[in-house]
């Protein structure tokens, strides 16, 4: 008899079971593991992030498997990362989740999104930068909110880049400034990143009218290959003399670009896209799901969050739509104020949902291109805002 008693405290049952609190609050986190499943795998929203951030979550909370300890990477004294300690009592998740902390995954998510981006349609309209701008909007109101709702302004700067839609600079932020509200902010930035379909059309129809939605665009002018290779680093240049705490995102954003637009880096510039691209997703998403556990998620910080989330991306789509409407009224109606909504940074979703919409008003309206202007301008924008914030509160 002994055996089995002994045989069943080697399981992680007893520990699911030693307290009712702790046990309803783990049966809720796998219920709504059980949602981001469903959406990654039925719905297809964001699965590349969605489905390994759903999987990190469950291996924080499997009783007893000791994956991930986040009290080594925070510390209340606020001392630094103890290399030593992390080495000798690590678990497999500790040491994925370095690269997180130490901000290496998101910047080489930059490096290949950079790689995949064609920033052809800002160069050739460099106006549009003016609706990835006007996008960002959603990000300053939401750090407003969070400061009102009792955030400290280092939770509430992470909070308000969920506004520009732009997972790993959310996580980049996150990591510096309130690493315990990772799991919570990143979660939060993927489903809004996937909900854009859902969550932009409405408010795209409120804030426009069927003339302007049928505005067709003349056909953006050829862009050069010595404009596509300055391109990169004279952003580089410009943006981190202004911002220099946004070097690591914006800096490798335009490297992986260069390595596309060179035309002497292609192999350098498919392994950016593909292998480095997906191995690092992997972990970067697992990592950042294994910071959700039950304690640290399931408290008001996290409902707060999820509103205060919704809400700068809203404000975020308004703010490239009324941008966009601006600028339709300066130029007398040669641009679609819909393509303004595209000014969030999740490339490419956004510029297709402007396609969509557009194209529903006029078969013949063909946005996407124009659309990608404030979409690429959106992501150096959200890179600029994180910039900011880690320059006054990290």
């Amino acid at each position: 008899m002994s055996f089995f008693i002994n045989l069943y405290e080697s399981t992680g049952f007893p520990l699911l079971f030693a307290d009712t609190g702790h046990l309803i609050k783990t049966l809720a986190m796998y219920v709504i593991i059980g949602g981001l499943f469903y959406l990654a795998i039925v719905k297809k929203f964001e699965p590349l992030l969605l489905l390994p951030i759903a999987f990190g979550m469950l291996l924080a909370n499997l009783p007893g498997a000791d994956l991930f300890h986040m009290d080594l990477f925070i510390h209340e004294d606020g001392s630094p990362i103890n290399m030593q300690q992390i080495a000798e009592q690590g678990n497999l998740i500790d040491f994925l989740y370095l690269g997180v902390k130490l901000g290496i995954y998101p910047s080489l998510i930059f490096l290949g999104v950079g790689a995949m981006t064609d920033f052809s349609a800002l160069i050739a309209n460099p106006k549009s930068l003016l609706m990835g701008a006007g996008a960002q909007f959603g990000v300053f109101v939401a750090f407003s909110g969070a400061i009102l709702l009792g955030f400290t302004p280092w939770e509430a700067g992470s909070i308000g880049i969920i506004g520009g839609a732009d997972g790993p600079t959310a996580i980049y932020v996150t990591k510096t400034l309130a690493p315990h509200l990772l799991g919570a902010i990143a979660i939060a930035a993927y489903s809004y990143m996937a909900l854009i379909p859902i969550i932009q059309p409405p408010f795209m129809k409120l804030l426009t009218t069927k003339q302007e939605r049928s505005i067709v665009m003349t056909t953006l002018r050829p862009v050069s290959k010595t404009e596509k290779i300055l391109f990169p680093i004279v952003v580089t240049l410009v943006v981190t003399l202004i911002v220099p705490a946004a070097a690591p995102l914006v800096g490798f954003l335009m490297l992986g670009n260069l390595l596309n637009v060179s035309g002497v880096c292609d192999r350098l510039s498919k392994t950016a896209q593909n292998e480095l691209m997906n191995i690092v997703t992997i972990f970067l998403g697992v990592s950042v799901g294994a910071t959700a556990n039950a304690d640290n998620f399931l408290d008001w910080s996290t409902v707060k969050i999820v509103f205060l989330g919704l809400t700068a991306f809203v404000i975020s789509t308004c703010g490239g739509l009324l941008t966009g409407k601006i600028m339709c009224w300066i130029t007398k109606g040669k641009i679609n104020p819909l393509i303004g909504s595209a000014g969030v940074s999740a490339v490419p979703m956004a510029a297709r949902v402007a396609q969509v919409v557009g194209q529903k008003e006029n078969p013949s309206n063909f946005l996407l291109m124009h659309a990608m202007g404030p979409n690429v301008a959106g992501v150096i924008g959200s890179a600029v805002a994180a910039g900011v914030f880690l320059s006054y509160f990290a």
